[in-house]
């Protein structure tokens, strides 16, 4: 059995398990971290239609009162249907915890994301049903072992700007979930201490990620993909046609069989890949990632490096 030897020195998981040394048998960074046990966070949550206009005014303090929190903007099932949060606004304040928006579940493994992905259609129920419209502007996110910015399958819309995400996070910073598209990623600092690649564009498409500073990247900048079968549910919408313009990367902490971008990071490479088997459809017919049709303009590597850009897909418009 092949034995790891990974040292973390001073990561604690919200001060409850503190680690120097671990040794980790077949286990990757991720899993080992998402053993350790969550630190409890408030949840403060706008839910359905009555949260629409709703706009969060910090004027440059705290939220919560700096408690560890975790905001939540989601949809509302009803025997009517979905009612989704619209228009809503979060600026000038600072967060200790997370944001997550979502709408038929919490991520792509949910009961009624999965029940929806069996049939055709899926991509376009679940943007349906999920928030739209919501804009996060001058926020500073102190992140704390949650992934700290999370668009649930399905979310659209979404405006990130002028913000800045820090802490530490037991898998990525930013994720950009199955179904999801048409969100702006833009003129942020990324400066997570991440156990994984900082952005995550699972399966989400006609993304803009443009003019943000990745300043904490040892295992990847942005990573495109999408999560085939996990859970059972069946991955529609591939990772494309997103646009990666003007970013900046710190490269000189970059790890071995890591990218600054790589485009089409797993191709089916993964153990439940099959686990959505059974449908002539979305990655239940092909496990591969199908990045394609993206375009990436005016990237910084600063060092520069040769494992800044990995394309793994087709037809991608690739100038540094």
């Amino acid at each position: 059995m092949k034995r790891k030897r990974l040292a973390y020195l001073g990561i604690g998981c919200g001060g409850l398990l503190a680690l120097t040394t671990v040794v980790l048998l077949n286990m990757n960074r991720s899993t080992l971290m998402k053993k350790l046990p969550a630190p409890k966070a408030e949840r403060i949550e706008l839910v359905g239609r009555a949260a629409s206009g709703k706009v969060i005014d910090g004027a440059g303090g705290w939220f919560n009162d700096g408690k560890l929190t975790e905001l939540i903007v989601r949809s509302e099932k009803t025997t009517n249907g979905w009612e989704r949060p619209e228009g809503i606004t979060i600026r000038n304040t600072r967060l200790r915890g997370s944001i997550r928006i979502m709408g038929m579940g919490r991520n792509g493994e949910a009961p009624k994301v999965r029940e929806s992905s069996a049939r055709l259609g899926h991509t376009e129920r679940a943007q349906a049903a999920a928030p739209t419209n919501i804009v996060i502007t001058n926020v500073e996110i102190e992140a704390e072992y949650r992934i700290p910015l999370y668009l649930a399958p399905g979310v659209t819309g979404v405006i990130v700007e002028n913000s800045k995400l820090t802490g530490w996070s037991c898998s990525t910073a930013v994720y950009l979930d199955c179904e999801s598209g048409h969100n702006v990623i833009r003129s942020n600092v990324l400066a997570v201490r991440a156990s994984r690649e900082v952005l995550a564009v699972d399966g989400s498409a006609n993304n803009r990620i443009e003019g943000n500073r990745f300043e904490e990247m040892s295992w990847g900048g942005i990573y495109l993909y999408r999560n085939c079968g996990e859970a059972g549910t069946v991955r529609h919408q591939t990772p494309r046609e997103n646009r990666i313009e003007g970013n900046y990367f710190a490269t000189d902490a970059l790890r071995r069989e890591s990218y600054g971008i790589w485009l089409g990071q797993r191709n089916g490479q993964r153990s439940y890949c099959d686990q959505d088997a059974g449908y002539d459809f979305g990655s239940s017919a092909d496990d591969r990632d199908f990045a394609d049709d993206n375009t990436l303009a005016g990237n910084r590597f600063v060092p520069a490096h040769t494992r800044a850009i990995r394309d793994d897909g087709r037809n991608n418009r690739v100038d540094p």
